[in-house]
C-alpha cells in the first residue's frame, strides 16, 4: 500500500505542474491541491480514483474537436486557464463532504461526494458534447432555438451526454466502494438532477453581459477590453456559483432520500 504521505506529494506535484503548463493559475493550482488532499483524508486512493475519472474524462471531452467549440468561447466567462473559483465550483463540494467523512465516517459523505462528482460530470459532458450538436438547442425558458453554448439551452445530444456523464459516476463509485446497486442508482439519479437544476439555475438566475462594444451576448464581465453590462440574471450568480450550488443542492436531496430509507 502507498504511504499516504507519497500521495500528498504526488498530488501537490500535480497541482504545480498545472500551474506550469499553464491549466491552472496560482490560485487555481493552491486550490487543486486542497481539493485533491480533502479527497484523499477523506475517502483515500478511491476517492481520489473517482475525482481522477471525473477530471480525466472531462478534459478529454473539453479537448474533443476544440477548433469547432471555439466560436462559443466568446460567450463563456472560462478561459484555457483555471483559477480557484473554477476548481472550487467543480470540486468545492467533493472536498467539502471529504474532509466531513474524514472528521465523522459515515455512507452517506460518500454519497453526497459522489453526487457532487456525477452533477459536475454530468454538466460538463453535456456543456462539452452538447454544443456539438448540429441543431441549436432549445432555451428552456422559450423553448426557442438559441445558440450553441448560451446557458440554460438543451438537446437532445446534450441531454444524452448528462446522463453518460452521471452513469460513469455511478458506475465508477458501484465498483470502487462496493456500494449497494440502490445506492449508485441514487448517485446516478442525483448526478443527473444536478446538470437539469444547472439548466434551471443558468435559465433563471446567471448573469449575462452584453458588450457594448460589439453587442455580443456574454458571460464575461470584461469584452473588447471593456466593462460590459449585465441584462440578466442576479448579481453574485455566475457560472462558477452555478455549477458549485447545482451540485451541492442536488448532493443535499439525495442525503434526504439516503436518510430516510438507510
Amino acid at each position: 500500500m502507498i504511504e499516504k504521505w507519497i500521495i500528498f506529494v504526488i498530488i501537490i506535484a500535480a497541482g504545480l505542474l498545472a500551474y506550469l503548463v499553464k491549466a491552472l493559475t496560482k490560485s487555481g493550482a493552491l486550490a487543486a491541491i486542497f481539493v485533491g488532499a480533502a479527497v484523499m483524508l477523506g475517502f483515500n486512493l478511491e476517492g481520489l480514483f473517482l475525482l481522477g475519472m471525473f477530471f480525466v474524462s472531462s478534459s478529454i471531452w473539453s479537448e474533443y474537436k476544440k477548433s469547432v467549440k471555439k466560436t462559443m468561447e466568446e460567450k463563456l466567462a472560462k478561459g484555457a486557464t483555471r483559477d480557484w473559483r473554477q476548481v472550487a465550483a467543480n470540486g468545492g463540494a467533493a472536498a467539502l463532504f471529504s474532509l466531513i467523512n474524514f472528521l465523522q465516517p459515515n455512507v452517506i459523505w460518500l454519497i453526497a461526494f459522489a453526487v457532487s462528482l456525477a452533477s459536475a460530470n454530468s454538466d460538463t459532458w453535456a456543456s462539452e458534447i452538447g454544443s456539438l450538436s448540429k441543431k441549436n438547442p432549445l432555451f428552456i425558458r422559450t423553448f426557442k432555438p438559441v445558440e450553441r453554448g448560451t446557458s440554460g439551452a438543451i438537446s437532445f445530444l446534450g441531454t444524452s451526454a448528462a446522463l453518460a456523464g452521471a452513469l460513469l459516476i455511478a458506475l465508477f463509485s458501484l465498483w470502487l466502494f462496493h456500494l449497494h446497486i440502490f445506492l449508485a442508482f441514487l448517485i446516478f439519479l442525483f448526478g443527473f438532477l444536478g446538470n437539469v437544476i444547472d439548466t434551471l439555475f443558468g435559465a433563471f438566475y446567471q448573469q449575462l453581459y452584453m458588450c457594448s462594444q460589439c453587442g455580443i451576448e456574454t458571460e464575461r464581465r470584461i469584452h473588447c477590453q471593456k466593462a460590459t453590462l449585465r441584462i440578466k440574471g442576479i448579481s453574485y450568480i455566475d457560472n462558477d456559483m452555478v455549477n458549485f450550488l447545482s451540485g451541492f443542492i442536488a448532493a443535499l436531496l439525495a442525503l434526504s432520500i439516503v436518510f430516510l430509507v438507510v
